[in-house]
């Protein structure tokens, strides 16, 4: 009796918990996501399939480098103004110093296209507020520098000649502009912050204008109450902004909801058209939940410096196989790999990252097959790397290698109705694996004899269980 009792109210509490999981998911959201997801557009196909991009931080904070009157701060060299107490006025100044002599566009998108990417994301305006392009909205711009010329202009021709798509990043958070509010306490610091949502605007749709190949914005310094609750404004202006531009593709970072809800909505429905929440980090590589939402991860080199900083003694600076395998398990959970690269306020780039942009494009030269148009392939991760399949193949999967087991043999656990016809290196197709089946439908790869250069491909062509019956009934 007493367990039945016990199990009776086990049940009714277990009742009473779905029953509020329920409730609190019928919350309703005016200013939610936008668009049915995911996104099955031309634009949204091809940004997904490009999976390899770079990303540009650059402004005032490269001159200066992370060191300010002689005193090195290891954070991010574009908090810099923050770290180091500096007055606006004194930063701003920095604007007059600002002439990128070394700055060719060409040479930039010509190694951009060497490593291997499809996009590019660049800092159009940072925190700090200073403008990459003769804005008509504000004298903080490249306009009011000795360079002059507009850097943008020239950045976005040059790649795009090269074939690579250009995204813009752009801060809503401005130190530079007087309006700007972290919080909305008074009717003065509301009457302010339209001002800067106008500007804000203005700015944005100045962009599109001036540069009509851009695929996309990146947005960025939403994390602060103001723009919380201003989720009626960002539902309108990325529904403004996207219909000056049909196709433009938009990060989870610009939005929220009214309840002030940022990245997903207070239902949990993504806002934006990829979550742009994985900061330098990458989800947990067994996690399959993440292959339902189109996301991309930004990653830099150093530990933590997106903008130039003159000392990476401080901190672990990347290999260009971590930056490879990051890239690669990205991919194999249908994600974008996004790598940052900080130019020097002269406009050229410290060695390190060009040495690390050739030894990534060398791999992707040879294996770029894996990582372009490919994603998910269904299969159980292994531990000696990742799966990927491209979207046209249906017979075909990607073994990317990174850790060789000791026993010289690769775990496969296919799924039911599957088998392997044939298993080889990418890089010697003629050279086949012997397949040792273990248990149904999983199989030890045994290792072909010779080197390999790390990290290596193996592909699996899969046949259909019933097929192979079939056929070998016909023969006999």
């Amino acid at each position: 009796m007493i367990k039945r009792t016990i199990t009776c109210i086990g049940l009714f509490l277990l009742a009473i918990i779905q029953l509020q999981a329920q409730n609190a998911i019928k919350k309703e959201v005016k200013y939610g996501q936008l668009t049915e997801l995911p996104r099955q557009d031309e634009a949204m196909k091809k940004w997904r399939s490009n999976r390899f991009g770079q990303f540009i931080h650059w402004g005032l904070y490269a001159i200066p480098g992370g060191i300010w009157e002689g005193k090195t701060y290891k954070y991010a060299a574009e908090f810099l103004k923050s770290s180091a107490g500096i007055s606006t006025a004194t930063w701003d100044s920095l604007q007059y110093q600002f002439n990128p002599v070394k700055f060719d566009a060409k040479e930039w998108a010509k190694m951009a296209k060497d490593m291997g990417v499809k996009y590019v994301t660049i800092t159009t305006k940072h925190h700090e507020g200073f403008c990459l392009w003769p804005s008509k909205y504000t004298d903080f711009d490249i306009e009011n520098t000795p360079y002059r010329k507009d850097l943008l202009g020239e950045f976005i021709k040059a790649y795009n000649e090269e074939g690579i798509d250009v995204s813009l990043y752009y801060s809503v958070l401005d130190w530079h502009h007087p309006d700007w509010r972290y919080k909305l306490n008074t009717e003065e610091d509301k009457a302010a912050f339209e001002r800067l949502k106008a500007f804000t605007e203005n700015q944005l749709l100045e962009l599109l204008e001036r540069y009509p190949t851009v695929k996309g914005l990146w947005f960025d310094g939403t994390w602060d109450q103001c723009w919380k609750d201003n989720g009626k404004f960002s539902y309108d202006l990325e529904k403004k902004l996207k219909e000056k531009n049909p196709g433009l593709i938009v990060n989870s970072r610009m939005r929220a909801d009214e309840y002030g809800s940022r990245h997903f909505d207070s239902n949990g429905v993504l806002m934006g058209d990829y979550e742009s929440g994985y900061e330098r980090r990458l989800p947990n590589p067994w996690d399959v939940a993440v292959t339902k939402n189109d996301w991309e991860c930004c990653m830099t080199i150093p530990e933590n410096q997106w903008g130039y900083h003159k000392d990476w003694t401080l901190t672990h600076i990347k290999t260009s196989n971590e930056l490879i395998e990051m890239l690669v398990q990205c991919t194999s959970q249908n994600g974008n790999f996004l790598l940052n690269f900080g130019p020097r306020g002269e406009g050229n780039f410290r060695e390190k990252e060009v040495k690390l942009a050739k030894e990534i494009g060398d791999w992707m030269d040879d294996n770029s097959s894996v990582i372009y148009n490919c994603g998910y392939a269904g299969l159980k991760k292994q531990s000696w790397g990742y799966f990927t399949k491209s979207s046209d193949s249906d017979d075909a999967i990607n073994m990317v290698v990174f850790n060789k087991p000791i026993n010289g043999k690769y775990r496969v656990k296919l799924n039911k109705g599957s088998i392997i016809k044939r298993a080889y290196l990418l890089s010697k197709p003629k050279k086949s694996f012997n397949l040792e089946e273990i248990a149904n439908g999983e199989y030890f790869l045994d290792d072909v004899k010779g080197k390999c250069k790390d990290p290596f491909v193996i592909i699996i062509e899969l046949e259909d269980k019933d097929s192979k019956k079939f056929k070998q009934k016909a023969l006999t």
